[in-house]
């Protein structure tokens, strides 16, 4: 399996139903051995879209072939690894999506040190303006690029890494090209729109010898750490309960068809997704940076069950141990919209299992954050705040030869850190992908509105095709993964 072994976890077993370890290091692979996909295969996939310029990238299995056989050669390192001396001490990053969260992000980074921005994208052309604008404005320079296409940016050979803030549906394909184009890669949460797209990133990064943070920051948040190793500890006995609490999404009427700003490439900010016609509420404002409409519409993402379940459900899945495997049978049930623009889940609950007879249940009626339950006590995480059942619980202290789970003070850093020194990120890419499978299995329960049969072997359902076509989509002609 993908990762590092945590310190003091010698004697600790994984989820039974889980890939066990076969990495004895906790760096990034050096291009060597097999990929871990569904049932450790793995099938070449790649990125094919009309070209409108020349030398596009294009991901094709061909292309994927030949990429293999190129990478006998060693990894790119930034030339920060090799010191002050180096022609080029700073890592050079290029920012793809810089809407909302990418803004953040962005300025997140910009405050590292050993960073330079030296390129942004986005389809919206004031926004692209605006993040190259305050780019140059903060380093005194003119140099910042601005790409309105992301395979121009994945393209440039002065780029070490990328930071992915797009939307949902366009976080597998430019996240797949950068790998294949020797960059390092950022990518907010969810992971991806599909399964089917997580098990793709994810061998990618490990054919190639990425790395690769997710953006689940609360994994550098000390609170959620503790709280994650007290439960791995046994503090509160054994494990028998965890409650996700996150909410829903509101619904809104039809929206009206609208021009679509001379600013915006609507067909590429569609991509992917299927055909639909323009209107604000559905992309995102054309003033300020509010939140968009795309994050309640299933085309381009699942709603508030991947948007803060991403978050939520790594936690649980870290204190569980159960962080590299997944559920083994999920049911859900939800309030839908019935007409209108916004189609995402409303008020939910979710019910997991998982090996050992864990039951997890998420749902809007819990308190926003995680709650863990065991024989002898209990602990509560949420951002900023940690509470626990006895109170002592809050004043235990884990010995040296306990578990010791990976400390990240600061999310932004640790991608940096381990760019430099190719160890594994803290929020790496297999981690991603199984939280983000089991939001994404929740989503599926609930809209089916039965009991489903998971095998995280395999990454496939029990003897149910239906469930087992909704773990990939179709995508729009020219793109495909």
């Amino acid at each position: 399996m993908i990762g590092p072994k945590p310190s003091g976890m010698k004697n600790f077993v994984w989820g039974r139903d889980c890939v066990s370890y076969n990495t004895p290091a906790e760096h990034v692979p050096r291009l060597k051995g097999t990929c871990l996909g569904a049932g450790g295969r793995h099938r070449g996939h790649g990125i094919k879209a009309k070209a409108s310029m020349a030398q596009r990238t294009s991901l094709s299995r061909r292309g994927f072939l030949r990429g293999v056989a190129a990478a006998a050669v060693p990894a790119i390192v930034p030339a920060s690894v090799f010191g002050a001396g180096a022609p080029s001490s700073r890592i050079a990053v290029g920012c793809i999506g810089v809407g909302r969260m990418g803004m953040v992000d962005l300025k997140s980074i910009m405050g590292s040190r050993g960073v330079q921005i030296v390129a942004v994208c986005d389809v919206d052309s004031n926004r692209m303006n605006a993040a190259r604008s305050y780019v140059n404005a903060r380093t005194g320079t003119t140099g910042c690029g601005a790409h309105g296409d992301f395979r121009d940016l994945t393209a440039r050979d002065d780029i070490d890494a990328v930071q992915i803030a797009t939307p949902d549906h366009w976080h597998a394909l430019p996240a797949v090209a950068a790998a294949r184009a020797g960059k390092d890669v950022f990518v907010q949460k969810p992971l991806t729109l599909t399964i089917a797209e997580g098990r793709v990133l994810s061998d990618t990064i490990r054919r190639y010898g990425r790395v690769l943070q997710v953006g689940s920051q609360q994994r550098s948040d000390r609170r959620f750490r503790f709280a994650c190793e007290l439960v791995r500890n046994g503090r509160i006995g054994k494990l028998h309960t965890v409650k996700v609490g996150i909410s829903g999404d509101p619904a809104c009427g039809p929206q009206p068809v609208m021009p679509v700003p001379e600013n915006l490439n609507y067909e590429m900010w569609l991509g992917p997704a299927p055909m639909a016609p323009y209107t604000q509420a559905r992309v995102h404002p054309q003033k300020g940076y509010g939140r968009p409409g795309w994050l309640r519409i299933r085309d381009y993402g699942a709603g508030m069950i991947t948007g803060w379940g991403a978050h939520h459900m790594d936690i649980a899945h870290w204190g569980m141990g159960a962080e590299r495997c997944g559920p083994l049978a999920v049911e859900g049930r939800a309030q839908f919209p019935a007409d209108g623009l916004w189609d995402v889940h409303g008020a939910f609950g979710i019910d997991y299992l998982y090996a050992g007879g864990v039951r997890l249940n998420c749902s809007n009626r819990h308190p926003n954050g995680v709650r863990f339950e065991g024989a002898d006590g209990w602990v509560f995480v949420s951002r900023g705040r940690i509470d626990a059942g006895p109170k002592s619980l809050l004043k235990s202290v884990i010995g040296p030869s306990e578990v010791h789970l990976y400390k990240s003070p600061n999310h932004k850093a640790n991608f940096l850190d381990c760019i430099r020194s190719r160890r594994r990120t803290v929020a790496p890419v297999e981690i991603g992908h199984r939280s983000c499978t089991a939001c994404l299995l929740g989503d599926m329960a609930m809209r089916t509105g039965r009991k489903l049969k998971w095998d995280p072997k395999t990454e496939r359902f029990s003897d149910d095709d239906r469930a087992n076509g909704m773990l990939d989509r179709a995508m729009r002609a020219p793109w495909r993964l």
